[in-house]
């Protein structure tokens, strides 16, 4: 076959999403993230889409649809924060928050004719912030059998709400939650349906080896996030038994190549197994001050810059 003739096989759509420039919660941004430079950024480096910030982050229903569409990217998801083992009345804030995410994703669909990924993930609780990567046989701040069962329902419950706005539903599971370790994420695909978002740093963090648990979970596998962080900082905030998560965890994620992920290793076994969908590329941090905004962007476009080679490496 002559090098005319060879046939190119499409690879996965590359995303980013508004965390790796600070947009995080509900108070989310800083003074230099506005949601027009963050899409404005993303465009500009390359990416084909992003996932959504906090609800309401990109405005209304049809003001998000619009600025994506402006920009030329596709709404790829969002993440969707429920505090599972807390009261009902939390549990039902959260929904209508979701709700509202819901709303905006569906608006994005119509414009574009994607199907978004509705991101479900735990919220955990104060105790687990400050107890990190916990010992996988240390049960003792684990969900009880009562905890899963309910977990499982109000992730049913979820899951129902999202499809119901034509969205795929998938499962994060995080550090410092209640679906951190793999065995948590072992124990939550026993009793629910839903689809996996496999973020090969979380994992990693939590003990876990991101290829053996890809192996193991390939099957229910519909979204990826790459990230690179640094071990060493995780370490030390549980040596020294420090409170201040969103401090210490500001610090974790670093730009690809200057962590500990092994991502090439990753992406050989995520590719060659036949993956296409997206990869969004994050670097958790904290709020972004206009005066560090550029540089921000600059390692985003250069993260996209690397992952891009590194893919092709791999198809």
């Amino acid at each position: 076959m002559t090098t005319s003739e060879q046939i190119t096989t499409p690879g996965p759509r590359l995303g980013n999403a508004p965390v790796s420039y600070g947009v995080y919660g509900e108070g989310a941004g800083g003074a230099g993230t506005s949601a027009d430079a963050l899409l404005s950024s993303m465009a500009e480096a390359g990416y084909e889409g992003s996932e959504l910030g906090p609800p309401g982050f990109f405005g209304t229903p049809e003001e998000t649809a619009t600025a994506f569409a402006r920009h030329g990217l596709a709404a790829v998801g969002a993440y969707i924060p429920v505090h599972y083992a807390l009261g009902d009345d939390v549990v039902a804030y959260d929904m209508r928050r979701m709700e509202q995410t819901c709303r905006e994703l569906a608006a994005c669909a119509e414009r574009s004719g994607e199907t978004p990924l509705a991101i479900l993930a735990d919220e955990g609780s104060q105790a687990l912030l400050e107890n990190p990567a916990r010992a996988w046989d240390d049960r003792s701040l684990a969900l009880d059998e009562a905890g899963w069962r309910r977990l499982a329902q109000l992730s049913a419950n979820a899951v129902e709400l999202a499809r119901s706005y034509g969205l795929r539903p998938s499962f994060h599971p995080h550090i410092s939650t209640f679906v951190e370790s793999p065995w948590e994420v072992d124990r939550l695909l026993d009793l629910t349906e839903v689809g996996l978002t496999l973020d090969i740093a979380h994992i990693q963090l939590a003990g876990g080896d991101p290829v053996e648990c890809l192996k193991n979970w390939r099957e229910r596998i519909n979204h990826v996030h790459v990230k690179d962080v640094e071990m060493d900082v995780i370490h030390r905030a549980k040596a020294e038994r420090r409170k201040d998560f969103d401090t210490w965890w500001a610090d974790v994620c670093v730009p690809f190549t200057k962590g500990d992920v092994d991502i090439d290793a990753f992406l050989a076994e995520l590719l060659g197994g036949g993956y296409r969908d997206w990869l969004v590329v994050e670097q958790d941090r904290a709020p972004t001050p206009a005066e560090i905004y550029p540089q921000v962007a600059a390692e985003q476009a250069a993260n996209h810059t690397w992952l891009t080679a590194r893919v092709a490496a791999h198809l």
